[in-house]
């Protein structure tokens, strides 16, 4: 995304470039290191080969993921997080909170309507 598309709105830049579900669980898995094209397809559970490969080349163009193609018989391709990628490391942890919070209030409700 060029600097000129990017909204005024610094949230809504953020959710531009990861709001997308499988982004943010491709960026997720990311986090622990380099990973191959079918690594990244076992573990972002549900996701297609084409999207997958939709969503790494929008990441890659957006300066979150590098990708290093070898040159051999199959080919081996493999996914980092840039510098900038792994900077989203508190974004996705306060969400993995939030969420843990969420899913524990929502169990709380749960118990009280029975």
């Amino acid at each position: 995304m060029e600097f000129n598309e990017l909204p005024k709105c610094p949230v809504e830049t953020t959710l531009k470039l990861i709001g997308d579900k499988w982004k943010a669980l491709i960026i997720r898995d990311l986090l622990t290191g380099t990973k191959r094209f079918n690594e990244l397809k076992k573990s972002v559970e549900g996701i297609s080969q084409k999207v997958l490969t939709t969503n790494l080349r929008s990441l890659e163009n957006d300066g979150l993921v590098t990708r290093k193609v070898f040159a051999q018989v199959p080919p081996k391709v493999e996914y980092t997080l840039t510098d900038v990628g792994y900077s989203l490391m508190p974004v996705l942890n306060a969400m993995a909170s939030w969420g843990t919070d969420y899913k524990e209030f929502r169990k709380l409700i749960n118990k009280l309507n029975k």
